[in-house]
């Protein structure tokens, strides 16, 4: 099924694109949700989403992650007071009483940007912003959110943003997402102005079937999409998904892993934060230029040797790359792999004892990925399309969104995907080189660091502390 023009635009005015499906309407054409083994639902960490089922890949065990995604960003407009944090947390308790929080339900996490905590609570933000103890060992006191940068490999274009807050919503029912969008937004009229609206969708594909990356580029005429494996959980093929490479629910919390201070009252324990951007992915690029083979040397590791054909490649903790290890496969190959390079400083190079008492071995994974596939073009809808480049048409490309302990463990992490490794050794390769890892064929083009606080503090956090 080809989709006509029309069916891939949608209104101009922010109302119509709450109202707006689009090509992600199909999701629900395409494939049914699957049986989930539920709990509770509800944690004390917004980040958490209960209830996911595990399948099985190659003898991999598979988190599989909700059908639909969306993210809305706004910015504040007026000081916000008592008044304006009681009735953004009516409107979340009241969603969360209507629909568990799990992936038949809705979960809905509200993250909060600097310009938030700079402009509206500066006072209270300084007393209880958490601070990054391994960033600040140089002697200079850094927080846990920091300023977006640029990376080496990014684009000179690559717009950071300025957002107040971004709402991150997941569900397998796209009506539970735009009613949730829709509640916030109208319940915060005269406080929120919306900034963009990023659409997506991810797996659909581990119980058989083609898959929606594969459907969905294919319906809406993506250049590649044919190109696509059957049962691809994202365009580039491969899973991503896999427990081993997921870091166990509260390792990113603030205060798990011993990074980060969290100041006086511990305001934020249980919190997180959350790395945004968006990504542009050429497909027939991926899928002509490199082979099976190099497809897996540039996502997992130089010469690691897997059946041709398969989606899970195994990464267990025992098998997880040091900084030698990736230096000593630039030598011999003169390429590092994405995952490998990563892993250098996204896998615990120690055992850790960690302040919930959980043992986390040497090798387990940190950050928590909730990134999603899109055909946004780059966003769904943008109040500054000049700036943030929006055209017509969809185009494949991923809302990368991430959980890590603060900002710096997340620079670190993609520092070392650019070869810049966490001892100090910098690969010698071009920032976009094609034996860099996915760099070749990927384009970022938006970037933003936020704080996620706990559930108790999730609506315009600090502000009953500066009233």
């Amino acid at each position: 099924m080809r989709l006509t023009r029309r069916e891939l635009l949608i209104g101009g005015t922010a109302a119509a694109a709450l109202g707006a499906v689009g090509v992600y309407e199909l999701v629900d054409q395409l494939t049914e949700a699957p049986t989930r083994h539920f709990g509770e639902g509800r944690a004390p960490e917004q980040h958490l989403l209960d209830g996911l089922r595990i399948a099985d890949d190659n003898g991999v065990e598979i988190v599989v992650p909700t059908l639909h995604h969306e993210m809305v960003t706004a910015t504040v407009s007026s000081r916000p007071g008592l008044q304006e944090q009681a009735a953004l947390e009516r409107v979340l308790r009241h969603l969360e009483d209507k629909h568990p929080g799990t992936p038949d339900g809705l979960a809905v996490t509200a993250a909060w940007g600097l310009p938030y905590f700079r402009r509206h609570v500066a006072g209270a933000a300084e007393r209880h912003l958490p601070v990054d103890r391994r960033a600040s060992a140089s002697g200079r006191p850094r927080r846990a959110l920091l300023d977006s940068i640029r990376f080496p490999s990014d684009p000179d274009d690559v717009v950071l943003e300025e957002n107040d807050v971004a709402f991150l919503l997941r569900s397998d029912n796209l009506d539970h997402i735009q009613e949730g969008a829709t509640a916030i937004v109208d319940a915060m009229d005269d406080v929120l102005e919306m900034t963009s609206i990023r659409k997506g969708f991810a797996g659909g594909g581990f119980d058989g079937g083609p898959g929606l990356p594969k459907q969905l580029a294919t319906a809406a005429g993506v250049p590649g999409a044919d190109l696509i494996p059957d049962g691809s959980e994202l365009f580039l093929g491969f899973t991503s998904t896999q427990r081993h490479a997921l870091g166990p629910p509260r390792i990113v919390n603030f205060e798990t892993l011993g990074l980060v201070d969290l100041g006086p009252g511990s305001y934020f324990q249980g919190g997180t934060h959350m790395h945004l951007s968006h990504v542009f992915e050429n497909l027939e690029a991926w899928y002509l230029n490199f082979d099976f083979a190099e497809r897996v040397d540039t996502t997992f590791r130089p010469r690691l040797a897997v059946e041709p054909g398969t989606r899970t490649v195994p990464q267990p903790p025992e098998t997880a790359a040091s900084p030698s290890d990736v230096a000593s496969d630039f030598r011999r190959f003169g390429a590092i792999g994405h995952s490998s390079s990563m892993q250098s400083t996204s896998r615990l190079q120690a055992d850790v004892m960690g302040a919930d008492g959980t043992l986390y071995r040497k090798g387990t994974a940190v950050p928590q990925r909730a990134d999603f596939n899109t055909l946004d073009n780059p966003f769904f809808w943008s109040s500054r399309p000049r700036r943030d480049g929006m055209a017509d048409g969809p185009a494949p490309g991923l809302h990368f969104v991430v959980f890590n302990p603060s900002s710096d463990d997340f620079h670190r992490n993609r520092l070392a995907m650019d070869g810049v490794l966490p001892d100090g050794t910098k690969i010698g390769l071009e920032p976009r080189a094609r034996g860099q890892g996915f760099n070749s064929v990927l384009r970022t083009t938006h970037r933003q660091n936020f704080l996620v606080p706990p559930r108790s503090h999730r609506s315009f956090p600090l502000v009953e502390v500066s009233a």
